[in-house]
Formats: C-alpha cells, sequence, structure tokens
C-alpha cells in the first residue's frame, strides 16, 4: 500500500461514533449549511418507506440534521412513490426532471438529475433497498462534511453479509472494482466499500462532476472526485453492517461490466499501473487493510522457444 494512503487511512478513515450527534448539528448550527438526503429508487416498495420513515423521524423531526428528503422515482411499476409519500418522503418522478432531455435508464442518471430537485448545501445519496436501516447511515457520513470544511465526500463503509455469511457481500467489488483502483489509482485503495450507494458530498464537487449514467456512477465519481480535489478531501466513515437485497450472476455480470467501461474511459487521462490489491477485514480495531502482490507473470508463446522449435523440426 502507498505511504499516503497509510496516512490516509489514519486520518480520514473513521466511525460514526466519533462525532456525537450533538457536535454534529452545534457545526450545521454554526456554519448555516444545509442538507439534503436523496433516494433512487426502481420498485423498492418494500423498503423505501422505512428508510424514509426512519430518516424523517430520526433526523428531522426529533433533531434538525436534515432539511430535505427526496425519493426519485426512475420508472417504478410497484407502489413505490406512494409508499415513500406515506413515510414522509418528496417524490419526484426521473422522467419530470429536465423533460427536454430524454432520460435514460440507470441509477446515475437518477443521482444526476436529483441535482436539479434538491438544494442542499450538502447532498447525501441512500440506496433504497436497505433493511434494518439506521438513521447512522446519514449522519455518520454527513457528519465529517459539517465538522470539516476540508472535506468534500465521504463514503459510508460497513461489512456487507451474503446469506447470513459475514463479509461476502460486495462480489463486484472485490472481484472488479477494488482490482482497478489499486492497479490504476492506487491512492483511492483505501477505500473499503468504493462502490457502496451511501456517500454524501458538498454540492460545489458534486456539480463540477460528469455522472455515469448506469452502475459506474460510484467508481467514476470516486476517481474524479480524486482528480479534482485531492485525496485528503475524501473520507469514509464505518456505519456498521449494511443490509440489502443481492443481486443474481447475471446482473453482477452487467454491473462489472459498466464499472470496467467507466474505469476504461478514465483511463485515457493517464495510465496508472501498479501490481497489489488491498483488502479489508474487520479487527479489533476496525477494518484493517491487507495488501497482496497480484503480479501475473506470463510465458512466450511456445513457438518462440528454442527447444520447441528444435523438437518440431525433429
Amino acid at each position: 500500500m502507498l505511504e499516503e494512503v497509510e496516512r490516509w487511512l489514519s486520518t480520514r478513515s473513521w466511525s460514526a461514533n466519533d462525532r456525537p450527534l450533538h457536535q454534529i448539528l452545534a457545526a450545521k448550527q454554526r456554519t448555516g449549511q444545509t442538507v439534503s438526503v436523496v433516494l433512487p429508487a426502481l420498485n423498492e416498495e418494500a423498503t423505501v418507506g422505512d428508510i424514509a420513515a426512519v430518516i424523517r423521524h430520526d433526523l428531522m423531526r426529533q433533531v434538525p440534521l436534515v432539511d430535505e428528503l427526496v425519493v426519485v422515482d426512475s420508472g417504478s411499476t410497484d407502489r413505490t412513490s406512494e409508499v415513500a409519500a406515506a413515510a414522509g418522503a418528496r417524490v419526484v418522478h426521473r422522467d419530470e426532471i429536465l423533460p427536454r432531455l430524454p432520460a435514460v435508464p440507470g441509477k446515475g442518471e437518477v443521482l444526476w438529475r436529483s441535482l436539479l430537485v434538491t438544494s442542499g448545501d450538502i447532498v447525501c445519496f441512500v440506496d433504497a433497498d436497505l433493511r434494518d436501516f439506521s438513521s447512522d447511515f446519514v449522519s455518520g457520513i454527513v457528519g465529517p462534511l459539517l465538522t470539516d470544511p476540508d472535506v468534500n465526500l465521504v463514503k459510508a463503509m460497513y461489512d456487507r453479509p451474503l446469506a447470513g455469511a459475514a463479509g461476502q457481500g460486495g462480489r463486484v467489488t472485490e472481484l472488479m472494482a477494488r482490482p482497478l483502483l489499486n492497479m490504476h489509482w492506487p491512492q483511492l485503495a483505501g477505500f473499503v466499500q468504493p462502490l457502496g450507494g451511501e456517500y454524501a458530498a458538498r454540492r460545489s464537487l458534486l456539480e463540477q462532476l460528469p455522472f455515469p449514467v448506469g452502475y459506474g456512477v460510484e467508481l467514476g465519481m470516486l476517481v474524479d472526485a480524486l482528480h479534482l480535489v485531492g485525496l485528503d478531501a475524501l473520507a469514509q466513515v464505518d456505519v456498521g453492517v449494511r443490509k440489502h437485497r443481492h443481486q443474481d450472476g447475471q446482473a453482477l455480470g452487467r454491473m462489472a461490466a459498466a464499472i470496467y467501461r467507466t474505469a476504461q474511459l478514465r483511463l485515457a487521462r493517464g495510465h496508472l499501473i501498479r501490481p497489489s490489491l488491498t483488502q479489508f477485514e474487520r479487527g479489533a480495531d476496525g477494518f484493517e487493510p491487507r495488501t497482496y502482490s497480484v503480479d501475473t507473470e506470463e510465458r512466450p508463446p511456445m513457438v518462440e522457444i528454442a527447444e520447441y522449435q528444435a523438437r518440431k523440426a525433429a
């Protein structure tokens, strides 16, 4: 791991408990910054209402941390919109935002358009398929932006259990995104959940970033933010455990392909190769990095080997 990343892990990786809610609220009042929470949703009637209700109860009614809660429906055919509205969220339909530009399918499209229907100085994105949702997901990642003016973007990090096994979720992260980042953008190797859908950023940064319309949006945003504001302006916060709906292998394949294409487009800016991979395991003191070499040795075509040429000649 790069020394710069080791230093970053010690100075820009926190726990949600590091900033008590009263400290975050005091900073919000002192700075006058406003906070918008956006839930991109497509057929999430089973979960979107619970998430919206928790945010509204914990962070709008009990304490005034969130100023605006918006669900952007990207074409649901179920009761996502009705459930979200009943839970207290403002629901906006994707196609109603910037109607002169026809919408295309994809999560990134929804996030991009959400900037047009929100007003917060800080925008917090939360996936709408989370189960057992805790408001720490919002306060944890918004906290550093309110208390530290040098921080521009904060990603949530967490365990992702799969079929009851701890740490087995995030298959596209481990098989596609983490190798890409380690090899081409090694400064970003310290992010535990680079593809996680829970992150918050200053509007002043988001409005300067291109948004891949599909699944590549999270990787693209990290890479572009690194180039625009530098590693020290990025951070991550441990919020515990993330439970959500898992996709099948074919869907994961499409996700991986979109992420790879997003990386390809950005590699045109410069080519960085680092043949090692940093992964994370939770230890007694939180997430601990483990770095492995992934350098791949290749043999030349056998026809180039003298002994083989001699054997064929014989």
